[in-house]
């Protein structure tokens, strides 16, 4: 089979795995004629850098072949799909080709179980290794295995910038169902071995820092070998089993707090050719994925407990709300804790309010430093008054009543005359 057509198979086979996030830019292609500096095309996705930036990267499978029949997987064993193998030099060639032609800045990948854990794992590290030797200082994120050793996984963060594990599903229960051959308790072992090694790499930076601080003359500086500087991310599928999102959240709470997991993905599952008996004959709303997110946000960014958003007491069903996202809904169930006063609220406060991002809390706390602000001081913090006005009070601007006293905001908001807010 020629290298075109691995490419075909492999990088179509790796569009499942959504821990490799998409920005969603245009596409731009520096294949034809015109322009330089492509963002789009056969495997091809788009994630960000440590600092942030946004990158393209080749994402493709080692090989579809696989010894495991996890029935939400279009690669399982049983799956009568078309195989295809690359070697690591293979791999290592073609990310260099593409680099070097402006397609990508780094390399998303992954690969189905071949042979053992341990033989897959060392392959994938081989690709890693084979790119740094040729000086390749593109990013570099590998789909690790859960049940390789802890010595190849800690030589796998110390080629790559990002290493992941799915957890999959979020329980033990689910997973023996779904993907007989994985164990949640080895899952989160090899979570632990990367968390450890993290951190350690992050101390001991620190340390060589303060250092280089205390005795600069003395101590020149030195390069420290980082592993895997952005971290680990995990992904769960949404909707291939019976959980609801309270458990999947319930579930990323913990992989936050316990495994310092920079991010947790959200996958809706999708119905697959030669789907097992397993699955759901219908995919879950897209909706879905999305709430999840906006409530993964909101948990780590804006303050907001896993039992404010979704608790027995705010969501008895345990399920979010479609209609709404999860801000907006949390403020129509507590209406009495509004209007928010913008001249005298906590950052707390005003990252309750819908409308009010991160960024816009930190543009009204500097604001109002110098100024008392008004109404139409909000359009120069970039803030929107039809998405915020319901729910904040200023010298010269009073909420709506008639929507924090309504018997029925939800209504109101879903039918009425401020429907858009549903979709902030």
């Amino acid at each position: 089979m020629d290298l075109q057509a691995k490419l075909t198979i492999l990088a179509d086979a790796a569009k499942y795995d959504a821990s490799c996030a998409s920005s969603g830019s245009s596409r731009r292609d520096s294949r034809g004629t015109q322009g330089i500096g492509s963002t789009g095309g056969m495997g091809i996705c788009h994630s960000y850098a440590p600092d942030g930036r946004c990158i393209s990267l080749l994402k493709i499978l080692l090989t579809n072949f696989c010894l495991y029949d996890c029935s939400y997987c279009i690669n399982r064993i049983s799956s009568p799909v078309r195989r295809a193998r690359f070697s690591s030099q293979e791999v290592a060639r073609l990310t260099l080709d593409f680099y070097k032609r402006n397609y990508i800045e780094g390399l998303f990948l992954s690969s189905g179980i071949i042979q053992s854990p341990d033989y897959t794992m060392e392959q994938l590290i081989d690709v890693a290794r084979l790119l740094r030797a040729q000086h390749f200082r593109g990013y570099i994120h590998l789909k690790t295995i859960p049940e390789a050793s802890p010595e190849l996984l800690a030589e796998a963060g110390r080629y790559a910038d990002r290493l992941s594990i799915n957890v999959e599903l979020p329980s033990e229960t689910s997973l023996r169902k779904l993907a007989p051959e994985k164990s949640a308790r080895s899952i989160q072992g090899s979570m632990a071995v990367l968390r450890s090694h993290i951190q350690e790499a992050r101390e001991s930076q620190k340390h060589r820092e303060r250092n280089i601080r205390s005795a600069p003359a003395a101590k020149p500086r030195v390069a420290v070998k980082s592993y895997a500087p952005a971290g680990q991310s995990t992904q769960m599928i949404v909707g291939a089993d019976q959980e609801n999102d309270a458990r999947i959240l319930t579930a990323s709470r913990a992989l936050y707090d316990g495994f310092a997991m920079r991010r947790v993905y959200y996958s809706a599952f999708s119905p697959i050719p030669n789907a097992a008996e397993a699955l759901p004959a219908k995919p879950p709303p897209l909706w879905r994925e999305h709430r999840l997110y906006q409530a993964d946000w909101l948990m780590r960014f804006y303050q907001f407990s896993l039992e404010e958003i979704i608790g027995p007491d705010e969501r008895p069903d345990g399920m979010l709300d479609l209609e709404l996202d999860p801000k907006l809904a949390w403020a129509l169930r507590h209406r009495g804790f509004f209007p928010v006063d913008l001249n005298r609220a906590s950052r707390e406060a005003l990252l309750r309010v819908p409308g009010i991002g991160t960024v816009g809390a930190r543009r009204i706390l500097q604001a109002r430093r110098f100024q008392t602000l008004r109404a139409g001081d909000l359009r120069g913090l970039r803030i929107s008054l039809r998405k915020a006005g319901p729910f904040i009070e200023l010298p010269d601007h009073q909420p709506d009543d008639a929507l924090l006293q309504s018997p029925d905001p939800r209504q109101r908001l879903l039918h009425g005359e401020v429907r858009q807010m549903s979709l902030l």
